[in-house]
């Protein structure tokens, strides 16, 4: 199928960033002056040029297959909401690759089973998954908004309708199942973030940091891009100096 592409900035230790519906760019773009002092490598997910596009679909299992060579080096790796699945998938298959991980607020809904308002984002999460810009409108912008994209009451920005489209087809979320055991065994060290937006995405991240023994913060201010949220690269680079 070819390789993905991985776009290297910087010097020092590698951290490498994976990110999920949004392109790099848009997920990454606050963490760039870490360059000065770490080798960020912005993975482009497939379907996001330069890399290859999908041969059907988005597929975490497919992520996974790409990410497992990225890991020889032994990197950190930082995976938002999407691209935590595939990064916990690879991780777990080989966790003495990786030297930290660096999750933020995955899909990992079964992780808080009997929640209603969890419930109800896998719903629509699922929902809008399959159907596209076919799904039923006011829980297609309600998911849109809890993914942070900029969508206000009249149409759709054409660049949120790409990514709609993009996303359309999708391997489910709610079919991940990775084996947080394997790794929460393996003693990788682990901090959990989110954004503070929305009660469910809070408790799927607790309930995350708990299964992998790790560390937790909560980041408000930019939604579900918690990364581009004031003191969050600080948060960063304090956990993954604390691994150097």
């Amino acid at each position: 199928m070819g390789e993905i592409v991985v776009v290297r900035d910087g010097s020092g230790p590698d951290v490498l960033l994976v990110h999920g519906g949004a392109g790099p760019r848009t997920t990454w773009g606050a963490l760039a002056p870490l360059a000065a002092r770490w080798t960020l490598g912005y993975v482009h997910r497939r379907g996001y040029p330069p890399s290859p596009p999908s041969q059907k679909r988005q597929d975490f299992e497919v992520d996974a297959g790409d990410l497992a060579p990225l890991l020889v080096g032994r990197p950190h790796v930082v995976a938002h909401s999407y691209g935590v699945l595939g990064t916990l998938i690879a991780t777990a298959a080989a966790p003495d690759g990786v030297r930290s991980l660096t999750l933020i607020e995955p899909p990992l809904n079964h992780l808080v089973p009997d929640d209603p308002e969890v419930a109800r984002l896998e719903r629509i999460g699922d929902a809008v998954l399959t159907h596209g810009m076919g799904t039923d409108p006011d829980e297609l912008r309600e998911f849109l908004r809890l993914a942070g994209a900029p969508v206000g009451d009249g149409p759709l920005p054409e660049s949120v309708v790409a990514g709609v489209r993009r996303a359309h087809g999708s391997r489910l979320t709610s079919e991940a199942r990775p084996r947080l055991d394997v790794i929460r065994d393996a003693g990788v060290p682990v901090l959990v973030a989110s954004g503070g937006h929305t009660s469910a995405l809070e408790r799927i991240c607790d309930a995350l940091a708990d299964a992998l023994d790790g560390e937790r913060g909560v980041h408000p201010g930019a939604g579900h891009f918690v990364a581009a949220a004031e003191g969050f690269a600080e948060r960063l680079e304090t956990f993954l100096r604390s691994l150097v």
